[in-house]
């Protein structure tokens, strides 16, 4: 990230699409950030400032955008240790433990993983939305461990972005929960929303309502009251696995908003000091946003859930 104006320029190839369209494909722009800097009168079409991002242009038409420098997060860089899976120019992936935080919020202003991302990536955020910062398309809540995918670019949040929204991203979590689900593979279907009674927790909620969530399990070994299941998603819903594992019976050890341990299980998990979610995501797949490549990557259970597993006779 430079501290001065850049300029891009280049010829309009495609004289059928939409300005906007057109300009983001060949500047490497997100299209929501280059209608922003149209309406800013930062580009221009054979020498003069335009305005409307639908205008379809002649081909051979000159274009220039002036992108002013990235303005600085809000959040502050932190010397945080990050392991890294995975990192090019356009995108880093994290394998992050529980405990820490993905995003600065109220009660969490500092110490999460966007400061620590702030430190490792300085200088090389390209300016997402205009401001220089991490580009978080999904999280992970602060207490379940694991990977997840972070863009470094304007162009890669969007193309990461849109996977996510398909559903087309390839996600598997490791969990285990209290008692073993009968049958022991299925399809969880319902919608998931803020529970209505707690606004700190989510819930199922009629059709209509809330978000469509899909999450398919498999038990991958039987413990002593409790199981290893294995859930790959559909959906990405806020608190998805925690809720839909409980709402068929079956929450995750550990878990202090959803949970329900088996009385014979606290000792083990009092004498372990395992105060989170059994939940881990394990298994991470996408299409590179800017080269196409198929890139797919594994996480091992950690220390704390495979200390558990021994416990509980895997």
């Amino acid at each position: 990230m430079g501290d001065s104006v850049q300029i891009l320029s280049g010829t309009i190839a495609d004289p059928a699409q939409r300005l906007d369209k057109a300009l983001a494909d060949a500047s490497g722009l997100s299209r929501e950030r280059v209608k922003a800097l149209i309406g800013e009168g930062a580009v221009t079409l054979d020498g003069r400032v335009v305005a409307q991002v639908s205008l379809k242009v002649g081909a051979g038409t000159a274009w220039a955008i002036r992108v002013p420098p990235a303005t600085a997060a809000e959040a502050v860089a932190q010397d945080i240790p990050l392991a890294v899976t995975y990192e090019d120019d356009a995108l880093i992936v994290i394998d992050k433990p529980a405990g820490l935080v993905v995003h600065p919020a109220a009660g969490n202003l500092d110490g999460t993983l966007v400061n620590a991302l702030l430190h490792h990536c300085r200088g090389q955020l390209s300016g997402i939305g205009g401001v220089a910062r991490p580009g978080i398309v999904h999280r992970i809540d602060k207490d379940t461990s694991g990977l997840l995918v972070v863009a470094k670019t304007d162009a890669a949040h969007e193309g990461l972005a849109r996977q996510f929204a398909d559903h087309s991203i390839t996600r598997a979590y490791r969990a285990i929960t209290a008692g073993v689900p009968v049958p022991t593979a299925g399809t969880i279907r319902g919608s998931i929303a803020r529970s209505s009674h707690d606004r700190k927790k989510m819930a199922l909620v009629e059709d209509g309502r809330g978000k469509h969530a899909v999450t398919h399990y498999r038990v991958l070994a039987t413990l002593d009251s409790a199981a290893l299941v294995e859930c790959r998603l559909e959906t990405g819903r806020t608190h998805q696995v925690r809720v839909h594992l409980a709402s068929i019976g079956h929450s995750l050890l550990g878990d202090p908003v959803y949970g329900r341990c088996p009385p014979r299980l606290r000792p083990v998990l009092s004498a372990l000091g395992f105060r989170r979610q059994a939940l881990h995501a394990a298994e991470l797949g996408f299409i590179h946003p800017i080269d196409g490549r198929p890139l797919h990557f594994t996480s091992p259970t950690p220390v704390d859930m495979e200390t558990l597993l021994v416990e509980l006779g895997i």
